[in-house]
């Protein structure tokens, strides 16, 4: 709708994750910082934490854009309201490797086998699980057991968590000691401040052919940010039915007035009240 109206090339708030747009705050760029240490050292687990909507699937794509695909076999685990047993066999697949009708004992023996053909190969084996808050503690355990394979010089498999921030407290349980000493590097992705929301938003209209039209006046990302809290994936859904507006009313310049606007429409249609509570 307001692509032509606008003369924007494409969507520049879309809700799905697409590196193309990733936006480097401290918080991000620091994340990505621990990721390419976790990859450098090629072992254990890196944990990398955020709310809803903070970015830590677009950090991932963007590390995976800069990765040389040669060298790396990266499998990504999303779904993950899975026990022990289910959580090997979508590893197993995550790997492209059969894993119907096998008992536990085939499929570690499968996983072994293609870990150990990676080596031979000169590639390292990467398992992304994204929404690791969702495993329990047993699924967790069997992870923490396919980082027992290695060569004699080496581990043959390297592991990202990525997880809200209750996961923190499931890696403090009794269960978990084990787990948590294999752990090199964890943190905690933040939400971006008022001036790193600013630029966030005009980073993503940049990156669709935004000329100025239309103008956001200084006041209007006050009161992005406050509503947002500094989620980027708030400040998308925000700032897309903002622009949706501009373009049924014919503006040309967006304030205060219109983010007010936009701003009574989300909680009347969402029944909120708290900026806390909004648009997950």
């Amino acid at each position: 709708m307001y692509l032509d109206y606008y003369g924007f090339t494409g969507k520049p708030f879309q809700l799905k994750p697409d590196a193309n747009f990733f936006f480097d705050s401290k918080g991000h760029k620091r994340a990505a910082a621990y990721l390419q240490y976790g990859l450098s050292q090629e072992d254990g687990f890196i944990i990398i934490t955020g709310e809803v909507g903070a970015g830590k699937t677009t950090l991932m794509r963007h590390l995976f854009q800069n990765l040389e695909q040669e060298k790396i076999v990266v499998a990504q685990l999303a779904n993950t309201n899975l026990d022990a047993d289910d959580a090997l066999r979508m590893v197993a697949a995550a790997f492209g490797l059969p894993y119907r009708n096998l008992s536990k004992a085939e499929l570690l023996l499968e996983l072994e086998q293609f870990l150990h053909q990676c080596a031979r190969e000169g590639k390292r084996a990467l398992l992304v699980v994204d929404e690791a808050q969702n495993l329990d503690q047993s699924a967790l355990e069997e992870l923490r057991m396919l980082s027992n394979f290695q060569t004699q010089d080496r581990p043959l498999l390297q592991t990202f968590l990525l997880g809200q921030p209750e996961f923190r407290r499931t890696l403090l349980g009794s269960r978990m000691q084990q787990l948590r000493q294999r752990v090199i590097a964890t943190y905690h992705l933040g939400p971006l401040d008022q001036p790193e929301t600013r630029a966030y938003i005009e980073h993503r209209l940049q990156k669709v052919g935004w000329n100025g039209n239309p103008a956001f006046q200084d006041e209007i990302f006050d009161t992005i940010h406050e509503f947002t809290t500094g989620i980027p994936r708030r400040i998308n859904q925000f700032c897309d039915r903002l622009l949706i507006m501009g373009c049924l009313e014919d503006l040309q310049t967006l304030g205060k007035a219109e983010a007010h606007e936009v701003m009574l429409d989300i909680k009347k249609e969402f029944d909120i009240s708290t900026p806390a509570d909004q648009l997950d």
